[in-house]
């Protein structure tokens, strides 16, 4: 001992079990195992690290085990808010990567680590490993030890091996630093026979001199190399230094002042994780071991996810509130009744109803021309059609006589129609609303011979192109979907769907998200740069939320935080969407569509982003930039009339998502109408998506 502490401080860092890598409990069977069963270590006092354990009544037990041997742990505590608002870690992808081809072109292991990174934001927050460490090199400073030896949990020392350790620390103590090889122990028991020493070759430990001026590097998170980064920096040979980093890998370290200036001391066993076929020293097993860990952090993290989630809405809806929509009245529900009985009138609705054949010759296939490209009048036969932006052919504008030739319309009504007559059988309790609903969702969905086949081929079709299929702009046409999917989660929980109905849903769903994933059209629309791109990913989510799907959904959010950076610009302006020739529409229908995703995340308790900084600061920004301007002396092309009132359900919903909002643009919100035109991407009867407080006009 010195006089300022002792020689030797070992501070072993307890974090949270994670299975499949390890067994429940392991952690904790662990301690117990060196509190009984490690010797004395002659001039090393020893001391615990609580890391961040979510599990409040195990890191009690833990508390309460290590009392019992006279040990006060030193504790990290988990800060549940922290953790909810760490959001994930996408700044490093490569642009365009999740949206184009070139996910699809990764091997399956580089895919599984690129999914994996995404987590390293959350994984830090609870993992802590490297934060962790430095806490206990901080710890082992301010107790005055000479050398500290800031250690994984699981980390045992036998007499034999404490004691080779400390002579070769004491023989050089010119060295700012020492690693100590590690052997995988497959049973602990193992440990106490006599004279056992056990080949250690696994990844080191590492002890520092108290003045040393390293410490391991915060960015790395546990699962990927958090302790190899200073091997690295330090010149420490091994495997690792074959190791290549992905693109979303942190940067490593410049190499340190002190690199090369270390020596081996020692051995330590590291005790069972309880998975005996991860512990073997071969190449499969070390494989093997980074799937688990990988699966382990994964699978932790999504039920703490799950866990630490506000309440989800009681009938599980993604875009309206079922408390608004319980606490309806006045001119509101007026209007929502007004507008189902009306919905009696017509439908149920088919693609076979359609006045013209797509050109597969398939009724039952969905089709529409491309609004906007019309036949060349330079060419005999007018093919290939040429685009005339913002001048719509005939029968492509919804609710037109001519649009009976097409399907858009219909699947308008669809969507509309069975919303109004949910939204007030749900607070009206009128059978006959919720009859004819569902009458819609089976025709349209389910019933052979009138059910949409599950694809938009013939979705914006431009003759003379592409075989006279459609494009990837078609699917846009299926944008509604998302609070469509509600009414019928709301005559689900009221007993109005039946079962057959709701499975054959189920099946048209899934059938459609594979087109959509697979398919040319699909596969160009999720490129998309402009509010396509948007879109396209509030289709999938809104699926994958209805299927219960939430590791998929996860990653089509983050899909689309991947896009922030290309659609919206730090000052708010949306660069794609100002070169059309109606730019204040589409300036205002990317931004509800972000709003309308952003509200899914949240309410499926898989997307609570910061809004102030990071990614999703660019979707404040685009809301504030819009909102600043004067619509009706709007300075940029808009060749169509704009309806300014717009910006009522834009700064509501904003406002209500927690994005900052001018205070006079949110008091008109209470005056503004229920409904929209289909095209400007605003749910109908929209203040129902808000919470209660912030309704707006009843």
């Amino acid at each position: 001992m010195t006089a300022a502490g002792p020689e030797f401080l070992l501070i072993r860092i307890v974090g949270n079990d994670l299975e499949p890598r390890h067994r429940a409990g392991q952690s904790r069977d662990n301690l117990r195992f060196i509190l009984e069963n490690e010797p004395p270590l002659p001039g090393c006092a020893k001391r615990f690290l609580l890391n961040r354990i979510v599990d409040g009544a195990e890191e009690a037990r833990l508390t309460a085990l290590l009392a019992e041997h006279g040990q006060a742990p030193i504790r990290l505590a988990f800060d549940p808010a922290a953790y909810r608002h760490a959001g994930w870690e996408t700044g490093r992808i490569p642009a365009g990567l999740l949206e184009g081809r070139g996910l699809g072109r990764l091997d399956a292991e580089t895919a599984a680590r690129l999914w994996h990174s995404t987590w390293a934001r959350k994984n830090r927050a609870v993992m802590n490993n490297n934060g962790a460490r430095n806490a206990a090199l901080a710890a082992g400073r301010a107790a005055g030890a000479d050398w500290i030896l800031p250690w994984d949990g699981n980390c045992f020392l036998t007499a034999e091996a404490w004691a080779a350790l400390r002579a070769a620390v004491l023989a050089r103590p010119d060295l700012p630093c020492f690693v100590t090889p590690m052997a995988r122990i497959a049973e602990n028991a193992d440990l106490l026979a006599p004279g056992f020493a056990p080949e250690a070759a696994e990844e080191p430990q590492i002890l520092f001199r108290r003045d040393a001026a390293e410490a391991f590097d915060p960015a790395f998170a546990y699962g990927r190399r958090p302790k190899v980064e200073l091997f690295w920096r330090l010149g420490i040979p091994g495997p690792w230094d074959k190791w290549k980093d992905d693109p979303w890998d942190p940067p490593r370290r410049p190499p340190s002042p002190d690199r090369g200036r270390f020596g081996t001391a020692g051995w330590v066993a590291r005790l069972a994780s309880g998975k005996e076929h991860l512990e073997q020293a071969d190449f499969a097993s070390f494989k093997a071991r980074g799937v688990a860990r990988r699966e382990g952090i994964a699978a932790s993290l999504a039920a703490l996810d799950a866990r630490l989630a506000p309440a989800p809405d009681p009938l599980g809806l993604t875009c309206y509130a079922t408390e608004a929509i319980d606490g309806l009245d006045g001119a509101l529900f007026a209007a929502v009744e007004a507008a189902a009985a009306e919905a009696l009138t017509r439908g149920p609705f088919s693609v076979a109803d359609k006045t013209t054949l797509p050109p597969g010759r398939n009724r039952r296939d969905y089709w529409h021309p491309a609004p906007y490209w019309w036949p060349n009048r330079w060419i005999p036969g007018g093919l290939p059609y040429v685009q005339r932006d913002g001048e719509r052919v005939p029968g492509t504008r919804m609710y037109e006589p001519a649009s009976e030739a097409f399907d858009r319309t219909r699947l308008q009504r669809l969507f509309d129609d069975t919303t109004a007559l949910a939204l007030a059988f749900r607070r009206g309790g009128r059978a006959d609303f919720a009859e004819h609903a569902a009458r819609n969702v089976a025709v349209w969905f389910v019933a052979p011979e009138t059910r949409m086949t599950p694809h938009l081929r013939y979705a914006q079709v431009r003759r003379g192109r592409n075989w006279n299929q459609g494009t990837g702009a078609g699917i846009i046409e299926f944008k509604d979907l998302y609070y469509f999917l509600d009414a019928v989660r709301i005559l689900d929980a009221g007993g109005a769907l039946p079962e057959a109905v709701r499975a054959g849903l189920a099946d048209w769903l899934g059938a459609y998200l594979r087109w959509l994933e697979t398919s040319r059209q699909g596969v160009r629309e999720r490129a998309a740069r402009n509010n396509h791109g948007a879109y396209y990913d509030l289709q999938c989510a809104a699926i994958l939320a209805w299927l219960g799907e939430r590791e998929a959904l996860r990653r089509v959010l983050i899909r689309a935080e991947t896009r922030l950076a290309s659609q919206i610009r730090s000052n708010g302006i949306q660069p794609e969407e100002m070169k059309r020739k109606t730019t204040a529409h589409y300036v205002f229908f990317n931004l509800q569509g972000w709003l309308n995703l952003l509200r899914l995340g949240r309410r499926t308790g898989l997307l609570d982003p910061d809004l102030t900084d990071g990614p999703w600061s660019r979707l404040a920004a685009g809301v504030g930039w819009a909102l600043a301007q004067d619509v009706a002396a709007w300075p940029w092309p808009q060749i169509d009339p704009f309806d300014a009132a717009r910006a009522a359900p834009l700064a509501a919903h904003a406002a209500d998502l927690g994005l900052p909002v001018p205070d006079a643009t949110l008091a008109a919100a209470g005056a503004a109408k229920p409904v929209f035109d289909p095209h400007d991407g605003v749910p109908p009867f929209w203040p129902l998506a808000l919470t209660p407080a912030r309704r707006g006009p009843r």
